[in-house]
């Protein structure tokens, strides 16, 4: 492994570093973005059950903004639900745009290395056919060592560069994805407990 990435010539430096940050961020988001951790299911039922029974005391207010991104943004709604529908709904649009920018959180750096990646192998493409041909002008075609070595290094770069590239666009988009489904449920659970709390609904949310 060590000869391929010395073969590379030092192009291979910043690819094996995009490689490294790339994994970093796919590990990080997966954590971060799973469903249980943004939008538990049972929340909205739970919070609501509070409502109900005059328990959303400060302290329990500060555990629910903490507890989950959907959990901000009910509170940011219950804190602001006896100045009417509008002002409820504006406060927990406020939150979730807030929640969404989180989410996203790094994606556009995985989008860039995505971007820049084949990049970086294109460009040890033409380092390498520079010094082939180079070596071309001057020795003509009897030096096979060097020009073995000029392929390999064009060659080595641009498979390192789409071998970063490909997994990291395949998680960018998979990770845009999830934060977009994951503010439909939290706007789902928002319209929810506005209708709930302003009187629309007597129904109780479902677990």
């Amino acid at each position: 492994m060590l000869e391929i990435v010395q073969s590379g010539g030092w192009l291979m430096v910043p690819i094996l570093l995009c490689s490294v940050v790339a994994a970093a961020i796919s590990v990080e988001r997966l954590w971060t973005l799973q469903r249980s951790r943004i939008t538990p299911k049972s929340l909205l039922a739970q919070v609501w059950g509070n409502v109900k029974n005059d328990e959303l005391d400060p302290q329990r207010m500060r555990d629910l903004r903490g507890s989950s991104a959907l959990g901000q943004v009910l509170a940011a709604g219950i804190s602001n639900a006896r100045r009417g529908r509008e002002v409820m709904k504006e406060a927990m649009m406020e939150a979730a745009a807030q929640v969404s920018h989180d989410m996203e959180r790094y994606l556009t750096s995985l989008g860039i290395i995505a971007s820049i990646s084949p990049l970086l192998g294109l460009l040890g493409t033409v380092v390498g056919m520079i010094k082939v041909f180079s070596v071309l002008m001057l020795e003509g075609a009897g030096n096979a060592n060097v020009l073995a070595g000029g392929i390999s290094q064009a060659l080595i770069t641009t498979a390192a560069g789409l071998s970063v590239a490909i997994p990291a666009l395949m998680f960018h988009r998979f990770f845009l994805r999830r934060v977009a489904e994951l503010v439909v449920t939290m706007e789902q659970e928002a319209s929810k407990l506005v209708d709930i709390m302003q009187g629309d609904r007597e129904d109780e949310p479902r677990l």
